[in-house]
């Protein structure tokens, strides 16, 4: 039988008139130490404050499993002109389930919502907040004080992406996922392994549906407890940091699900959202637009960027849909929306926000790094905003990934026709700091598999499959590569599935792995293939014309005198004695051939180096005759001579 507990106290509150006054203003940052329910005790009382902002309700009750669920006998109190209902609860404490009750002013609206600032829900389907702490021992400090390093621009960056729900799952328990601490070990290992630096998690913060793959968010202060407690999850970045590897959450404050119990007609109005549904709701996803013109809206959302960095230890954020963001026009076509002030297609508020919550984040955390997934030509994305950008350090290259991937599905005969899908990129490569990413946008919805999209027969799919993802590496820029396309998985992904594991009993599948291992190792040891990604003084074309081979070639330099040379071979056919000039001589050694008999291929290579011979070609005063394999890609290592 539930308990009811004391009266709600009025005399107790964490929100000083400054807290207020930040609020209101957009500036308060830290509003998850204020807001939402938190287990205090005061006049030596134990108990729990609870803070909600409601500004158009009428009343506002904290109902639940203690009170029977009643809506009307522990009602919060107004504080001012804030917007904001408080209250304190003697003798309640951690795990009570609870919701707010808000009976509006407008419309004779009433309903059940979870708490915005919750930091721990039900397993959906349920839809409650549950009273929680954030205690947690760290064991990360090591990880803490060095990550600076591992996040700058001119370190290495190889991004493992997974869906923690369908990375690994249990056959023997009815292919249930594995929980938080289950994952950590295995997750650790296997990152370890295969070479990869940083894991993105998709959206771990509560979400009701589980289909949409956390994109939907109502708890956003809250990891998903389908998979433990928030101490669950810390473990998992916990376990990871320890074994040095870094951690970055997708984060989604583009749009919200119109879920009653969740964000959207929070108080009888649109609080959260536009009012105007051709700004406040968006048509392909079916949710609402944050009205980033609201302050309030600014603290929260901030708020909650920092919260993950802070509470959590996580080293980035990878901001979801920004281009939905940054245009007003987005996915509407006219008449379907507003023009800002100056009548341009631009979301000014937005702007205004993210360059505010990404100077935010770095002021308090620079050894971090927030990154865009922004897919148009939207100038300086990843530049400082006082030169006019938008501040983040890194964007996703949407570009490079569809123009590389329709340039592979091509047959090698027909790759010569489309020779400047390939080479495109590199007009474009440094305007930005890029992450090129082979995410699960492009294996999923009828798309295929990285290995189902490739051409040919079986053998040329994983060769082909081997040069993608060589290809890739090679290029400037930081790597990102979905849960699967390692181990060269047949099927799309499915995130009521498991991975497909057990390919890795299966030479071809196993090569691919090993080839992404070697990959990793190469690029982590090897400074001129990272220490200039975004910097054009570490690339250098050395035939990027030789359309009718289907070859490109060039160069990539570090700060120090070794350079390496790579030389890609779209087409099924060997290429014996194929020259290409090198800017000095001495012996070149072979790094890495996707070839490789250890990766499944034929071992057609350099038997381990080619020594330069003072030939002048492509410009250059010396050349190496080269075997290229099919559908192949090879990395040689030279050292400049002391002067």
């Amino acid at each position: 039988m539930s308990k009811t507990h004391g009266p709600v106290r009025y005399d107790v509150s964490l929100l000083t008139e400054d807290d207020l006054f930040l609020f209101n203003e957009g500036s308060h940052f830290n509003l998850y130490d204020k807001l939402g329910s938190h287990v205090i005790t005061a006049d030596g009382t134990e108990g729990v404050y609870f803070a909600v902002w409601a500004p158009d309700a009428e009343r506002v009750a904290v109902t639940g499993d203690f009170n029977g669920w009643n809506k009307g006998s522990h009602l919060l109190g107004s504080r001012g002109q804030s917007g904001i209902w408080e209250g304190f609860i003697p003798g309640l404490a951690k795990g009570a389930l609870y919701k707010y009750h808000v009976y509006s002013r407008f419309h004779g609206y009433r309903a059940d919502k979870a708490d915005p600032f919750g930091v721990h829900h039900e397993i959906p389907s349920k839809t409650g907040s549950v009273v929680w702490d954030l205690d947690y021992s760290w064991g990360d400090a090591e990880w803490i004080t060095t990550r600076g390093a591992r996040n700058r621009l001119d370190a290495p960056m190889a991004i493992y992406e997974v869906h923690p729900g369908s990375w690994m799952r249990v056959p023997e328990e009815g292919g249930r996922w594995l929980s938080y601490r289950e994952l950590a070990p295995r997750l650790a290992e296997y990152v370890t392994k295969t070479g990869f630096t940083h894991v993105e998690f998709m959206p771990v913060m509560e979400h009701p549906f589980y289909g949409s793959w956390g994109y939907q968010i109502t708890g956003f202060f809250a990891p998903t407890s389908r998979y433990g407690t928030p101490q669950d999850f810390m473990f998992l970045i916990d376990t990871l940091h320890r074994a040095g590897i870094g951690v970055i959450l997708d984060w989604v404050p583009s749009h919200f699900p119109s879920d009653e119990h969740g964000l959207a007609y929070f108080d009888g109005t649109h609080l959260y959202e536009h009012a105007d549904p051709r700004q406040g709701y968006h048509p392909d996803w079916g949710s609402y637009i944050f009205n980033y013109g609201r302050k309030e809206i600014s603290s929260f959302l901030t708020s909650n960027a920092l919260f993950w960095l802070e509470k959590y230890h996580i080293d980035g954020l990878r901001v979801d849909a920004v281009a939905s963001m940054l245009y007003l026009d987005y996915s509407r076509k006219e008449g379907e929306w507003i023009p800002n002030a100056f009548g341009g297609r631009e979301n000014l508020d937005a702007i205004a926000f993210l360059r505010r919550c990404n100077e935010e984040v770095y002021r308090r955390h620079p050894d971090v790094q927030m990154m865009a997934e922004e897919s148009t030509a939207w100038p300086m994305v990843s530049r400082p905003t006082y030169v006019g950008g938008l501040g983040f350090g890194l964007k996703w290259d949407m570009g490079w990934m569809h123009d590389t991937l329709a340039y592979m599905r091509h047959e090698p005969i027909h790759r010569a026709y489309h020779h400047n899908q390939i080479t495109f990129r590199q007009l474009y490569a440094f305007h930005e700091n890029f992450v090129l990413p082979l995410s699960h946008d492009e294996v999923v919805h009828g798309k295929g598999s990285l290995l189902g999209i490739m051409p040919g027969d079986d053998w040329q799919k994983f060769a082909n499959l081997r040069l993608l993802l060589s290809y890739m590496w090679a290029q400037p820029g930081k790597k990102l590569l979905f849960m699967g396309g390692e181990i060269a998985q047949w099927r799309e992904w499915h995130h009521e599935e498991s991975l497909d594991w057990h390919l890795l009993q299966y030479t071809p599948h196993e090569g691919v792995r090993k080839l992404v291992t070697d990959l990793n190792r190469m690029y982590r040891s090897e400074p001129a293939l990272f220490e200039h990604d975004c910097d054009p003084a570490g690339f250098e074309w050395v035939d990027c014309a030789d359309w009718h081979g289907s070859i490109l070639s060039f160069l990539r330099r570090g700060k120090s005198a070794a350079t390496v040379l790579v030389g890609c071979n779209f087409t099924p056919v060997p290429r014996v004695g194929y020259r290409l000039g090198v800017p000095f001589g001495g012996t070149w050694r072979e790094l890495l051939n996707s070839d490789g008999e250890a990766y499944g291929g034929g071992g057609m290579g350099n038997f381990g180096g080619v020594a330069a011979e003072e030939i002048p070609t492509h410009g250059r005063p010396f050349s190496l005759s080269l075997t290229l394999p099919p559908l192949g890609a090879v990395f040689l290592k030279g050292e400049a001579p002391q002067v």
